[in-house]
Parts: structure tokens; sequence; C-alpha cells
């Protein structure tokens, strides 16, 4: 039997990989939030899309890889298998600037990542972030910090007696074109009452204006993957839940819409979704990468025999140029929006948007006409956005928001494996 939930208002994340042996069994906590999803500035009030928060957002995804695959050689002494196009190295990174619990998400105002709160140090102080299965590093603006961390709560390590410094620091390079440079240290962090001690947090020293107050409202970010792809070199916070054996299973949970949003950690909440999950095992442990059999258009594969890496921290469903290009051409009436969007996006007619699918371990998968048109490519115009865009990653995809807000997703670090059902 699988743990499912009872409302018990907590806070808690999103979880990553598992690694040692419970040193207790404390007893089990159920907890659910429910989560909320702000205003996307994806689209404007008329509908139209705005072309470059969608082109950040490809340069945001193309960053995070790089980032990861950089980390990735870094911390295993090999390339990662699917970084054919050599992104560890690539400018794109270096020249650029034992219980469960359920955590309350919202969106952030890109509509790209999900945010909750957590509690840091002790004495305790709480914090709001942004939870991404793309990543794997908890990072939140430290008191040295300047003009780029105003309006952040601050994480101030000679407050809290169980911080220990590290003497060291680390950089993360961000699709803007600039980093965030961190001091690390060891302290408690508390999740949904969970607590992970000696947990890795890197204290800000220098926030990117991509994650000023006015850009992005939460005060930091945690990172959900595998610590394969940890730039500091780190245990994930769930990772480290697990190990100190405060989970009762190594499994979370997640449900991300527009209303009824939920994070389950500890196992899933078998409420949100009908049937069981058809699971998919990790190709390569780091991302949550897994094979994606075929993207489908009416019901006909249109491209197949992908991989496909699992984020909740990307809107876009994003794919290698061949194979996008030959989905959008399996869709009556699509144009390559190159000129009027920017390189990777395709429109489709606004008044037949086509059923599409994804197709993991034998189910088709269909996302929703909302999810899938991103919205009038102008004002007026009888062209619409289609949420798979293309960018140079390599031989895989990422699926984002635009397919996740369609189904009930399980990461079993436990099993080392994706899971995915229908929602209630």
């Amino acid at each position: 039997m699988r743990p499912t939930a009872f409302a018990l208002v907590v806070i808690l994340p999103l979880i990553t990989s598992v690694i040692g042996t419970p040193t207790s069994t404390p007893p089990s906590i159920n907890a659910k939030i429910p989560l909320s999803k702000r205003a996307s500035k994806l689209v404007n009030d008329q509908g139209v899309v705005s072309a470059s928060a969608l082109q950040n957002e490809l340069a945001r995804t193309r960053s995070k890889l790089a980032r990861g695959f950089s980390a990735f050689q870094r911390n295993t002494g090999s390339a990662h298998p699917s970084d054919t196009r050599n992104l560890a190295n690539s400018t794109d990174l270096n020249n650029r600037k034992r219980a469960t619990g359920a955590d309350p998400l919202t969106d952030d105002e890109d509509g790209s990542l999900w945010q909750g709160a957590i509690s840091v140090g002790t004495p305790p102080v709480h914090f709001t972030v942004d939870f991404d299965t793309g990543s794997s590093d908890l990072f939140l603006p430290g008191q040295n910090c300047g003009t780029t961390c105003r309006g952040h709560t601050i994480f101030n390590t000679a407050a809290s007696s169980s911080a220990v410094n590290q003497n060291s620091r680390a950089s993360l390079a961000f699709g803007d074109g600039s980093t965030v440079n961190a001091d690390i240290f060891k302290d408690t962090v508390t999740v949904a009452g969970l607590k992970a001690t000696s947990q890795t947090v890197g204290a800000a020293t220098q926030y990117s204006p991509g994650f000023e107050i006015d850009e992005f409202p939460p005060d930091g970010l945690m990172g959900m993957a595998f610590q394969e792809i940890s730039v500091f070199q780190a245990a994930p916070v769930f990772q480290t839940l697990v190990a100190q054996g405060v989970v009762t299973a190594p499994e979370f949970g997640v449900k991300l819409a527009t209303t009824g949003s939920e994070l389950f950690l500890g196992g899933v909440d078998t409420a949100l979704f009908q049937g069981d999950l058809t699971t998919n095992p990790v190709t390569q442990v780091g991302f949550w990468q897994i094979d994606l059999q075929s993207v489908n258009v009416n019901d006909k594969a249109a491209v197949s025999d992908l991989s496909a890496v699992v984020d909740t921290g990307t809107t876009l469903i994003v794919g290698d140029p061949d194979n996008v290009a030959a989905f959008y051409a399996a869709i009556p009436g699509s144009k390559d929006a190159s000129e009027t969007v920017g390189p990777g996006f395709f429109t489709v007619p606004c008044d037949d948007i086509p059923s599409v699918s994804l197709t993991f371990a034998g189910k088709a998968f269909t996302l929703s006409p909302d999810t899938f048109n991103l919205g009038l490519v102008s004002l007026g115009s009888n062209d619409c956005v289609g949420g798979v865009s293309a960018s140079d990653l390599g031989n895989f995809w990422v699926t984002g928001d635009v397919f996740l807000q369609n189904v009930y997703t399980s990461f079993d670090v436990g099993n080392t494996q994706v899971g995915f059902a229908t929602l209630t």
C-alpha cells in the first residue's frame, strides 16, 4: 500500500534521490497542503504571448541543463551520456550571466517554477523557495548579499547556532547571463515538519538580476534532482531526509495545476489520480530522465524513440530541432514562428488546436488544448503559439509544465523511476 495523506497544515518541498541507510524510524506524519499558481508573464491580459519571456524560458532551460551536465562531469568524472552537444563546456555555462508530507506551491510569475515554504537554522527562519526537479542545490540570499537580494528574507548564518561554514564557495550560472555566487554552509533545514540536519545550503553573496524581488518573489531555490548534478557536490534536501531516516517512503508526488495543486512527500496522494501509475525507470541518474516512446498528433505518432527530462522547473516542452519540426509538420496549418516569436517556436491555427499526447511505457497522456496553446502570436491573429518548442540541447527532450499540468507525477527515488497517472 502506498502512503496517503490526511489534512494537516505543514510546509514541504519536492524530492530528489535516496542514498544511505535510515538511522531511526520516527512515527509517521501525513501532511497535505493545497498549491496555488501565480499569474503568468508569458501572456498579457489580451492573451498575446510575450516573445521575450518565451525566449528567456528557452535560455533558462538551456543554461540549467548546461549547469547540470557540467556538475555531472565534475562529480562523476565522465561526460553525461545525453550531453551530445557538449553543453557542459559551452558558452551557455561559461559566459552566461521517515514521515510523509505535502507542501503548498505557487507558480512563479513567469509560469516556470512552483514555490512553497521551508525553514532554515536554529532558531528556524522561514523562507519561500521554488522547488525544481531539474536541479539539485538549495540556495538562499545570504547576509553579505548586495542590492539584488533586497526584499528577500535573508539567511543570516551568524544568527543560527546550527550553521557551520564549509569555507568554500560556488557559482551557479543562469540563463539571464549572470550567476548566483554563494558561500557554502551546513545547517538544519525543515520542510513540512521534516528536519534535515547538516544539510548543505548556499548563502548567496550575489544574486543575478533575474532573482531580484520584482522578478522572482520567492527567496531562493531548492533543487530536487539527484546528487550527481549538484554544483555544491552535496546531497539535496530530500536525499538527506531519506538518509537520516526521516521519511517512511523515498517518493514524492506532485499535481501542478491552476487550482488544486499539491506537493506530497513520503509517497503519493492517491485521491488526486485514478488507476495505477505508469512507471518509467530513470535511464541516467542525474536528472529525472526517462524514455519517451512517442509524441503524437491526433493519436498518431509524429516522432518516436526519444528521451525526456521531467522538470517541474521548466514551463515548456522542449525538444531537438529536427524532431520538433517533424512534430509540427504533422499539424495542418502549423507555421515556423522564428521571425515573430523567436527561433524554436511554432504556431498552430487557434480555431483548430490539435490533440497532442505523449506516450510513456505504452500509455498516451493527452495535453489539454489550454496547456498546449500558449496564446496568440499577436492581437487579432488566427495563429497561436504551440507549447512544444525547439532548442539544440542534444538527443533528448524536456517535459515541463505544459505536460506536467495534465498528469499526476510520482518521483520515486527508492526505485529510481518516474510514474504518471491520469488526474481525478
